[in-house]
Formats: structure tokens, C-alpha cells, sequence
């Protein structure tokens, strides 16, 4: 299987190159020149299979240039040696009328685990198959969970460094803390001052530089990304699609061949992009509904075709939403229309005038698949404490997102397939904002002193990871402007 620009430049890469390069040259996202189809059997061969297993299967149908035990020992080595606390990877919590498939089981309690764990075995592996001896440096931009998540994944990985650049003021204290304390020989955290749109446009602007990118290469070093821009972070949350329907079948909540909904909170348009690539591939999925806080452009994109982020932005409960240029939808669009001249042409228009439409006709296209609504603070807070108090469950803020825009769909919609809600992090990871919604006094009480409090109403315990954050030292003080983004990167590459 080949993979090629959604711009169009005419370069085929396999997937071990895709995954090394990151983002195209002509500043497009690797797409598969075409999607494997599965059929029922498939899936159904799922059911009695390990996290690994199931990975390794649906894994195996895009990269094609992996033999079938690199495939196994970069998956092995992701998700084994006790880095995850729950034995299926990726479970899903039933209740009578939902499904909660919990993502954030991993070293930092984040749905960004699934995927970043193994993309640095995957890229690690495609640097010995391609024979590449410079060194990569990964550049992240973050709005919180996937700067942690690519760090501890990253880490102390031979020929690879990686540098995460994070809003300042823009994350929670508990993840500002995972990342200020990571050790690692290869790591850097930065934070800049701006949003997080404001540090993943300077990131795109690094990699888009020519003459930056040589002046890197004749230091022995490439420039590569861990956001779901890449390829191979891409694919590893494909795979969790296909486990949560296989769980179900097997818990007897639906039969096989039945189809079934997800709601997804989101901001980059990654996590939902995948259970599209799902969906595509075979698997029995109705719609994929698409959550947002108050920074609700693909709400509006969704309902109107019109994408436009010239608008305020807010500062939510919701961090790792606040994002208003959603990348992945450019996958969706060059999927929908093949067509990478009008991809080319309405990201031109995003990066010039900050807006493009699509028009009536790709909009029913789109709208076949996907539903989307969004929900301010104050709701997610109802949420909370109403989930709490009717199934004695604590969602986290993100996952109460997708919670109130399910409810919000079924109502509307009067659908009744079996809802799934994507629930992307643990509530420990934001402990203030579940507290408050359940009502608990916060006043004088650190971070870690709201653990504890969390700790006594929740029946799964604080993740060690967080846990352990209470005795470390912070590793990481750097700052700097969007302008100074080039130079603190020439500065790490030097080290």
C-alpha cells in the first residue's frame, strides 16, 4: 500500500517512509491511496482475541511494507510490559442504554496512549527498514494530552528526539506538571506564549521552511511529527473502533452485523477521523456524531459546510478542545472528493483568509456520516454530576462533552442504534473541573490534595502516573514566543 499527499504533489511513499517524514512536502497530510475492506468474518474473528492481537490484524492491512512480526513486536512492545492497568488496552464500560469505551488506560491516563505508545515503535522500526542514519527530531504541538503522551512514548528512543511546544496558561496544572517533570535524554517541553492554534500553526510553518529543513539536514537531523498529522498516529486508533464493536458482540449488547453510533469529543478531528477510516473499511457503524466545547467550528462546518475560524476563542473546562484549525479534516475532504486540487485550494484559503466552504453538495456527503452539536461548560458540569449520580460514574470533562452531545443526537435524531461515547481521559487528569461539577469544595486544596478528595468518590483509583507526580522536579522552564519557535528548535537539535 502506498501513501500520497492530500495536495497532490505526486510522491508515493510506503508507510515505514510516510511515518519517518510526518507531513508531506507540499505541507499536505499522508493519505492510503486506497482503504482495505474487511468483511463480516473478520470482525467476528475479533472477539476472542487479545488487545495485541486485534491490533496486529487491523495494523497488518495498512502497513504492508512491515512484515508480520515487526508488525507483532512493535505492538508487543507498545502496549505489554505492564505500561497499561486495564488488560483489554482499550475497555468498554456497558451500561443498559451506552457504552463507554475508555481510552485512558496508559502511562498518561490519555486516549493519545493508544496511539502514541506505538508510533515510536513504528517509527523506530521504519528507521532501521529504510536504512535512515540522520536523526529525527519529532515536533509536537499540544493542547495537552498528546505532548505528555508522545514524551513518555518517546522517550530515551535512540535517534530520535522529540520537542513538544504547549499554550502557556492553556493546559491543566496536571498536565502542565506530566510534562515539565519528563525525564528523558532525548526531551524538551517548551511553552509558548499564545494558544494552541498560535503554537501548532508555528509548528506547520517549521516543517512547510525549505531552507530550514536543510539548514537542519546538514546538522544530521529531519524533522518528523508525533501529532496526529502523522500517518502512524493516525492508524493505531483505527484500531480501537474495531475492539469496542468486538466487545459488544461479545457481551451480547448488539449482534453482529448490527450497526452502531460513536460520539467522539474533538478538537483535531483525529480521533473521529478514525472510526470514519473504520466505518470505510466495513465495520458496522451508522454515525459518528462529533462533540465540541464553545470552540465550535466543526460544529458549524458540519452543519454548514462553511469552516471558519475567524471567531473568539475560549478557554474552556475542556483544554484539549480548544483548538480551532482541526487538521485531520483535510483527510476527510481528500476521502470525500478525491479531488486534491480542491483540498490544496480550501487549505490555501484556511492559511490566507482563515475560511473556506465546500459547498451543498460535499456537505450531504459528509452529513451521511457525521452528526455534530456542542455543549458550554456549565452542561458539561451538569453532566458530570448527573451521570455521577445516576450510574455512580465519573466521566471526565472531555468525555461528558461527548456524553451531552450523545443525548442532545438521540433526542434530536429519536435514533436508537447503540450509542458508544469515546471517553478520552481519566477525571484524575482534571480533577479541579470534576470536583466543582460534583459539587465539592476546592478552596485551599492543591492539585494532589484534589486527587485525594477525587480518589474518595471515585471507585477506580488515581493512576500511578499522577500519583507520582506529587515528589517529582520540574525538568522544563523554557518559554518563548511563536517568532522564537525556529531558534528553540536549532537550539535543541544542537544539544
Amino acid at each position: 500500500m502506498k501513501y500520497s499527499s492530500t495536495r497532490g504533489n505526486g510522491v508515493k511513499l510506503d508507510s515505514a517512509q510516510a511515518i519517518i517524514q510526518g507531513l508531506a512536502t507540499d505541507g499536505g497530510l499522508f493519505v492510503p491511496d486506497s482503504l482495505p475492506k474487511v468483511d463480516a468474518s473478520f470482525v467476528a474473528a475479533l472477539q476472542d482475541l487479545s488487545y495485541e492481537e486485534r491490533a496486529a490484524k487491523v495494523l497488518g492491512l495498512f502497513l504492508t511494507d512491515y512484515t508480520e512480526e515487526e508488525v507483532k513486536g512493535c505492538v508487543t512492545r507498545a502496549y505489554g510490559n505492564g505500561k497499561f492497568d486495564a488488560a483489554m488496552r482499550a475497555p468498554v464500560k456497558i451500561f443498559d442504554d451506552m457504552g463507554v469505551l475508555e481510552l485512558w488506560h496508559g502511562p498518561t491516563s490519555a486516549f493519545k496512549d493508544m496511539a502514541l505508545q506505538l508510533l515510536p515503535q513504528l517509527m523506530s522500526t521504519a528507521l532501521k527498514k529504510t536504512g535512515e542514519t540522520d536523526e529525527v527530531l519529532i515536533l509536537v504541538a499540544t493542547s495537552g494530552d498528546t505532548g505528555k503522551a508522545a514524551l513518555e512514548g518517546f522517550r530515551d528512543v535512540d535517534q530520535i528526539k522529540i520537542m513538544v511546544f504547549y499554550p502557556e496558561g492553556g493546559v491543566s496544572r496536571i498536565q502542565q506538571l506530566q510534562m515539565l517533570t519528563q525525564e528523558g535524554r532525548n526531551v524538551n517541553v517548551t511553552a509558548v506564549r499564545g494558544n494552541f492554534d498560535d503554537a501548532q500553526s508555528g509548528v506547520k510553518e517549521i516543517f512547510s521552511d525549505k531552507s530550514f529543513a536543510k539548514e537542519l539536514e546538514t546538522k544530521g537531523v529531519k524533522l518528523s511529527s508525533a501529532n496526529s498529522i502523522n500517518w502512524g498516529r493516525l492508524v493505531p486508533q483505527i484500531v480501537y473502533y474495531f475492539s469496542a464493536y468486538a466487545d459488544l458482540v461479545k457481551a451480547g449488547k448488539i449482534e453482529a452485523g448490527e450497526a452502531i453510533n460513536f460520539t467522539v469529543p474533538t478538537g483535531n478531528f483525529g480521533d473521529i477521523l478514525a472510526g470514519f477510516y473504520a466505518k470505510c473499511m466495513g465495520l458496522p457503524v451508522h454515525k459518528l456524531i462529533c462533540a465540541s466545547n464553545a470552540n465550535n467550528v466543526l460544529t458549524d462546518f458540519l452543519r454548514t459546510g462553511v469552516y471558519d475560524r475567524n471567531r473568539d476563542f475560549y478557554k474552556t473546562i475542556t483544554p484539549s478542545m480548544d483548538i480551532l484549525i482541526s487538521s485531520n479534516l483535510e483527510r476527510l475532504l481528500f476521502h470525500l472528493t478525491e479531488d486534491t486540487g480542491k483540498v490544496a485550494g480550501w487549505m490555501k484559503d484556511l492559511a490566507v483568509s482563515g475560511r473556506y466552504e465546500v459547498g451543498g453538495e460535499l456537505l450531504q456527503k459528509i452529513q451521511q456520516t457525521f452528526w455534530a452539536d456542542w455543549t458550554g461548560d456549565d452542561d458539561t458540569k451538569e453532566l458530570i454530576g448527573r451521570v455521577y449520580a445516576d450510574k455512580h460514574y465519573v466521566p471526565d470533562t472531555h468525555t461528558a462533552v461527548a456524553w451531552k452531545v450523545a443525548e442532545n443526537y438521540q433526542q434530536v435524531t429519536k435514533d436508537r442504534h447503540y450509542m458508544v461515547i469515546a471517553s478520552t481521559a481519566s477525571p484524575y487528569k482534571f480533577n479541579g473541573s470534576v470536583l466543582e461539577a460534583l459539587q465539592v469544595e476546592t478552596t485551599g486544596l492543591d492539585e494532589f490534595a484534589m486527587l485525594d478528595k477525587l480518589q474518595e468518590l471515585n471507585d477506580d483509583p488515581t493512576p500511578q502516573g499522577l500519583a507520582s507526580l506529587r515528589k517529582k522536579p520540574l525538568l522544563h522552564k523554557d518559554v518563548c514566543a511563536v517568532m522564537a519557535m525556529k531558534q528553540a528548535v536549532l537550539d535543541f537539535a544542537a544539544r
